[in-house]
């Protein structure tokens, strides 16, 4: 089983930018579709973007899109999210997620197609 390990995430004022990270464990990370998401108390988890193993997929939210981007890195079994233009309602704890996949185009965009997650890193965004 996968293991995941969120960071990057802090404090910024609103228009700043993070590099969120996602470093897995496993040594056939190149199987899994990855994603990230977003959850504030109360509220349930909230889908941001999704990434295919081979890379050349990738969906965002539009919430999101055009100031957020996916990548990953098999080398270093790393997923990114590069997150700018940062506002005040993109606070969150932002979690990756990994689902094991055999299909190199393949993505997911529910919480529930995704069996593995971090632990999650925090994102503030002060106005």
């Amino acid at each position: 089983q996968v293991q995941l390990v969120e960071s990057g995430g802090g404090l910024v004022q609103a228009g700043g930018s993070l590099r969120l990270s996602c470093a897995a464990s496993e040594r056939t990370f190149n199987s899994y579709a990855m994603g990230w998401f977003r959850q504030t108390p109360g509220k349930e988890r909230e889908f941001v973007a999704a990434i295919s193993w081979s890379g050349r997929t990738t969906y965002h939210a539009d919430s999101v899109k055009g100031r957020f981007t996916i990548s990953r890195d098999n080398a270093k079994n790393t997923v990114y999210l590069q997150v700018n233009s940062l506002k005040p309602e993109d606070t969150a704890v932002y979690y990756c997620a990994a689902e094991r996949t055999e299909y190199s185009y393949r993505i997911y965009r529910t919480a529930n197609d995704y069996h593995t997650w971090g632990q999650g890193t925090q994102v503030t965004v002060s106005s």
